[in-house]
C-alpha cells in the first residue's frame, strides 16, 4: 500500500510545529529575564528552525515544493501545527512551561522515530533527539528551580501548568490517517507518545513540588492538525513571511 500521502501529512505536522515554535522562541531574543536565558531561547529557536528545515527537505524529496516555499507561502489553513505553538510568548513562566511540556513530547517523538520505516526520517530522528535532549535538560532544571524556589515562583509555575495542560494535550491530536501511519511503521502513534510523555513529566513535576491538573479537567485543545487555528497564527505568518513575499526568487 502506498503510504506517501500519510507520510507527507505526518511530516508537515512535525515541521510546522517546529517552524512556528521556533519563530515564537526567537521572540525572546533581547527580552530574556537574564542574559543566559536570552541566549538559551535564541539557541533553541535556531535548533527548531533547523529541525523544521530538515523535515521540509524530506518532503521535497517526496515531491513537495522547496522548503522556503512551503514555509513562507502557504495559507493559514494549510499549516497543521498544533494550536499550542501558536500562542504568543507571554511572560517567561508561560514560555518556560510550554518549553518543558512541548520539548519532552518532541524528544520522545524523535526517539520513537529512530525506529521509523521511513529511513530518511529515522536518520534525522537519531540526530535531532540529541539536540532536543539538551532542551529538555534546560527545561527540567528551571522547572525544578522555580517549583522549589519561593512561594511566588512555585505558584506561578503551577498556575501555568494548569493553564497550559489542555493546550499541551493538543500536541497529541490524532489525524485521519493515524492508523495508516501506525500500520505502515512510520510512527507508533499519538496515544503511545502521550502515555510516554505523561510517564516522563510526572516524576519531574513531583520532584519539583508541582503536579498535573486533575484528570477530570483534561480537555485537549484540538483543531490545529486539521488547519483550524487560533487568531494568533495569521499575524505571526504575516510577519514571518514578510521578507520572502517581497521577492520569492531572491538568492541570499
Amino acid at each position: 500500500m502506498d503510504n506517501t500521502i500519510a507520510l507527507k501529512n505526518f511530516l508537515y505536522r512535525l515541521a510546522d510545529d517546529h517552524l512556528i515554535l521556533g519563530h515564537r522562541n526567537s521572540e525572546w531574543t533581547g527580552l530574556g529575564p537574564m542574559l543566559e536565558e536570552d541566549i538559551a531561547f535564541s539557541n533553541m529557536a535556531q535548533d527548531k528552525l533547523g529541525q523544521a528545515l530538515a523535515l521540509y527537505e524530506i518532503l521535497e524529496t517526496l515531491g513537495e515544493l522547496p522548503p522556503d516555499t512551503v514555509a513562507f507561502t502557504r495559507a493559514e489553513n494549510k499549516y497543521t501545527c498544533c494550536q499550542y505553538v501558536e500562542h504568543p510568548i507571554g511572560e517567561y513562566d508561560f514560555s518556560l512551561v510550554r518549553h518543558f511540556l512541548f520539548d519532552h513530547a518532541a524528544y520522545l517523538r524523535f526517539e520513537m522515530l529512530t525506529q521509523s520505516s521511513c529511513e530518511p526520517l529515522a536518520k534525522l530522528a537519531a540526530k535531532v533527539k540529541g539536540e532536543i535532549k539538551y532542551h529538555v535538560m534546560h527545561a527540567d532544571i528551571w522547572i525544578e528551580k522555580l517549583g522549589l524556589g519561593n512561594e511566588e515562583s512555585h505558584a506561578r509555575i503551577q498556575s501555568m501548568i494548569n493553564e497550559n495542560f489542555n493546550l499541551a494535550l493538543g500536541i497529541f491530536e490524532s489525524s485521519a490517517d493515524e492508523q495508516e501511519i501506525i500500520s505502515s511503521g512510520i510512527f507508533a502513534g499519538e496515544e503511545l507518545l502521550k502515555a510516554k510523555w505523561l510517564e516522563a513529566i510526572t516524576p519531574i513535576l513531583n520532584k519539583s513540588n508541582l503536579k498535573l491538573p486533575n484528570e477530570n479537567t483534561w480537555n485537549p485543545v484540538l483543531g490545529g492538525r486539521n488547519g483550524y487555528h487560533t487568531n494568533y497564527l495569521q499575524p505571526l505568518l504575516t510577519e514571518m513571511q514578510e521578507v520572502f513575499a517581497i521577492d520569492p526568487s531572491a538568492e541570499w
